[in-house]
C-alpha cells in the first residue's frame, strides 16, 4: 500500500512563512497527481495546490503567488512553500495522490494524516 507523511507544520505569525513536506512511500508504479489539501476549522476540505505528472501546477486562485508547490519525481515528494501566511490560512494541512499500483492499474487516491498549521495575528 501507499503512505503519505507530512510534516512542516506549526505556529508561525501572520506574514510569517512555513514550508510543508510530504513523501510517499510503499509499493507502486506511479503516482500521478500529488498535491496539498487543507481543512479550516468548521469548513470544507478545500484544494490548495497539486502538480500533475508532467509537473503542471494548479492553485486555488486565492493562494497565487503566495504559496509554490514543487515535486521531487525520484524521491516521491511533494512540498509546499507558504509566504506571507495570514490567520485565515490556518488549518490541517492534508497531503493527497492519485497513484497507480501497478502499471495496468486505475489511479487510486490516497491521503495523508494532516499536518497542522496555526498563524496567529
Amino acid at each position: 500500500q501507499v503512505q503519505l507523511v507530512e510534516s512542516g507544520g506549526g505556529l508561525v505569525q501572520a506574514g510569517g512563512s512555513l514550508r510543508l513536506s510530504c513523501v510517499a512511500s510503499g509499493s507502486f508504479f506511479r503516482i500521478d497527481t500529488m498535491g496539498w489539501y487543507r481543512q479550516a476549522p468548521g469548513k470544507q476540505r478545500e484544494l490548495v495546490a497539486n502538480s500533475t505528472s508532467g509537473g503542471i501546477p494548479n492553485y486555488a486562485d486565492s493562494l497565487k503567488g503566495r504559496f509554490t508547490i514543487s515535486r521531487d519525481y525520484a524521491k516521491n515528494t511533494v512540498s509546499l512553500q507558504m509566504n506571507s501566511l495570514k490567520p485565515e490560512d490556518t488549518g490541517v494541512y492534508y497531503c493527497n495522490c492519485n497513484v497507480r499500483l501497478r502499471v495496468v492499474s486505475r489511479p487510486i487516491e490516497r491521503w495523508g494524516q494532516g499536518t497542522l498549521v496555526t498563524v496567529s495575528s
